[in-house]
């Protein structure tokens, strides 16, 4: 959450569109406001993009708004100059040989990498700390490189356009109720989903052999992929839920595209062949920020804390918190969600006559109440929309009006509880807790005589379940031993 106010929409869509961009999206630059955004005038590059203009104006449309969405850019020069050094050795490519690209570090903690026609590419630094190698980041980027050299955002938005005319003619012509018409706009999507598909894998195919010719172990893709599937599955809620990490998400299972990485990588030889250059990389992250930024507010375990706004709240076990630039949102067992935001209302407007004014989509007038939570002035409704019940309360803090938003499905017996449970846990920070509240950060430390994964873990600070963690950010698969004298990625705020 920013130290400003977030706006907030109707309350049963502002829920539904708590999610974060997809990796290898295209973007409507319709969408957009020239007046609303300004590019970045200190990116990371490797070169500025001149090959084809406009495709070049298309991309810096979208890339104020991914800027917006991804927390800005990520500025360290150390950082910054060992990913030019990864992606200048991947430009010498011959098969690609004019071809420039615009490189951005994004200041986010999600894992994620996309590129855009015209050479812009991206990597979020929460992926760089869970790479292990530049040759891990070098499979990243090539893979990236590859969507924009076989123009497949231009291929992806044309399909895009013929399956929306075709639903449109479906829709119109046939009607809702003609059963042969909505076969086939069903086996439209499919394709178009299919044809997603076929793109990821040509792009990793083509990736695989660009970083197994710049001297690249070219297996780093496949153990990177099994990186990401271990970090996705570990933040899910239960088996059924969603992935809260996208990467994987639009993309073919991983199983299936770890197996066929392996046999790209297997054209140039056995594993061991290629650089990996781990202490190079090591090196460039060290000390980089890990999680969430001061002006964000952090993630601790099941708790959210704002240093800057000085306020703090708790969700149940089981949930998992996601800090994004648009709010905060948590997501629990049994589809249940929460979001968390602030919002500037005239100290004059009572919060009653607030949550009354039109903003809550199904608020039950009935159930709306002034309460207290922790000292702090506060009103508790109810509402229902769409299949779902909510749960609104509004917390006054000073000049700022907090807004937690509970939702669960309308069979759910669950919402009283948990939407309870987190606003009674809403308290504002002293000034001494506040200034206890330090970033985390990825810190390279070498491993001594008696060391062993468990103690590693055990140096980790702020995070939740810290030996899950310490083995995702080094990729230790179960039962993986360190041997002294080793380089490993640990988690601290010092």
């Amino acid at each position: 959450m920013k130290a400003g106010p977030k706006n907030l929409g109707r309350l049963a869509i502002a829920l539904a569109l708590a999610t974060a961009l997809t990796s290898c999206q295209a973007f409507d630059a319709a969408s957009l406001s020239e007046d609303a955004f300004r590019p970045s005038a200190n990116p990371v590059t490797v070169d500025s993009v001149t090959r084809d203009d406009r495709m070049a104006a298309i991309a810096r449309e979208q890339h104020p708004r991914i800027l917006a969405t991804y927390g800005g850019e990520y500025s360290d020069p150390k950082l910054e100059r060992s990913i030019a050094r990864i992606v200048g050795s991947l430009t010498l490519d011959p098969d690609n040989p004019n071809q420039t690209y615009q490189i951005t570090i994004l200041n986010s903690p999600n894992i994620n990498a996309f590129a855009l026609p015209g050479g812009f590419l991206y990597l979020t630094r929460g992926l760089l700390a869970l790479a292990n190698d530049s040759a891990e980041v070098a499979a990243v980027v090539a893979h990236e490189m590859a969507h924009v050299t076989a123009n497949h955002g231009i291929q992806r938005q044309q399909k895009e356009a013929e399956e929306v005319l075709a639903a449109r003619v479906v829709s119109d012509v046939l009607g809702g109720g003609d059963t042969g018409g909505q076969v086939a706009l069903i086996r439209g999507k499919l394709r178009l989903a299919q044809f997603s598909r076929n793109q990821e894998l040509e792009a990793d195919a083509i990736g695989i052999r660009s970083i197994g010719r710049a001297g690249y172990d070219p297996y780093a893709a496949s153990r990177f992929l099994q990186s990401m599937a271990a970090y996705a599955e570990s933040r899910t809620v239960e088996s059924s839920a969603n992935r809260s990490l996208d990467f994987l998400a639009s993309h073919p299972n991983p199983p299936q595209r770890i197996d066929l990485a392996t046999r790209h990588a297997r054209q140039f030889g056995m594993p061991g062949v290629g650089n990996r250059e781990r202490n190079s990389f090591l090196d460039g992250i060290d000390g980089m920020l890990f999680g969430d930024t001061p002006e964000e507010g952090f993630v601790r375990g099941t708790s959210f804390v704002h240093p800057i706004l000085g306020i703090s709240f708790e969700v149940p076990q089981g949930f998992v918190i996601d800090n994004s630039a648009a709010a905060v949102t948590a997501a629990g067992p049994g589809d249940m969600a929460v979001r968390f935001d602030g919002v500037t209302v005239e100290p004059r407007q009572s919060l009653t006559a607030y949550v009354q004014s039109g903003w809550v989509a199904g608020l039950d007038p009935a159930s709306v109440r002034q309460t207290t939570i922790n000292g702090n002035e506060a009103v508790n409704a109810q509402a229902q929309a769409e299949g779902w019940q909510f749960d609104v309360t509004l917390i006054r803090s000073g000049r700022q009006v907090y807004r937690l938003l509970t939702a669960a499905p309308l069979s759910s017996n669950n919402l009283k509880n948990v939407a309870g449970s987190v606003a009674a846990s809403f308290r504002t920070l002293s000034d001494a807790e506040k200034a206890q509240i330090r970033p985390l950060r990825i810190r390279v430390v070498q491993v001594g005589a008696g060391d062993n994964v468990a103690s590693m873990a055990g140096r980790m600070v702020g995070t939740n379940r810290p030996l899950e963690l310490f083995q995702l950010l080094n990729g230790l698969g179960p039962g993986a031993s360190l041997s002294v004298g080793d380089r490993v990625k640990i988690v601290s705020d010092r």
